[in-house]
């Protein structure tokens, strides 16, 4: 007797010990909350690093040429994102031998690349009807694009025409100014 409730005492711790050592039942789903944060980026604007050539002309004539892409690209991620890219020249010069900034006609043209980011992309000089002569100050600089409306963040780039009116009192050499966008 005492052989056979050993046994059954045995059985049942043994059933015991399966019973609580059972495996834990999974949960159909379990959620994992995620976070990131969108970080402001900035306003910038990029143009040919040149030297660009726009070829040549005699006094009196005059260069038409395309400077290069000129983007803008925003990525401040704000509420809104206005801006005004715009555009001023210094004088030309070989030695002692200025031609003013002043000689220098500027327009920007279509957009090359169409604008993202919503809103409205506006040109400064959407033909050569509109070209204008460049300032010689940032503080006096000419519009050159504009983005209004929109949210978040927005990018375009135009290829800019310049057209130089070489003085009839010009004299010979290679001149060299430069062209400065700025965007704000």
């Amino acid at each position: 007797m005492r052989k056979r409730s050993m046994m059954l005492t045995s059985a049942g711790a043994g059933v015991l010990m399966f019973l609580f050592a059972a495996p834990a039942v999974a949960a159909p789903t379990d959620d994992t909350p995620v976070t990131f944060e969108v970080s402001a980026g900035s306003l910038d604007v990029s143009a040919p690093a040149g030297p660009v050539d726009l070829g040549n002309a005699p006094p009196g004539g005059t260069i038409t040429g395309l400077l290069g892409p000129v983007s803008v690209s925003d990525t401040r991620g704000g509420a809104t994102s206005d801006w005004t890219a715009s555009v001023y020249a210094t004088d030309f010069t070989v030695a002692a031998l200025t031609i003013p900034f002043s000689a220098l006609a500027y327009w920007s043209g279509p957009a090359t690349v169409p604008g993202g980011g919503g809103g409205t992309f506006t040109s400064g000089q959407p033909t050569e009807a509109d070209r204008v002569a460049l300032p010689g100050t940032a503080g006096t600089a000419v519009t050159a694009f504009s983005h209004s409306g929109g949210t978040g963040g927005s990018t375009v780039t135009w290829n800019p025409t310049l057209v130089i009116s070489i003085p009839l009192t010009a004299q010979t050499g290679t001149y060299t100014g430069t062209v400065t966008h700025q965007v704000a």
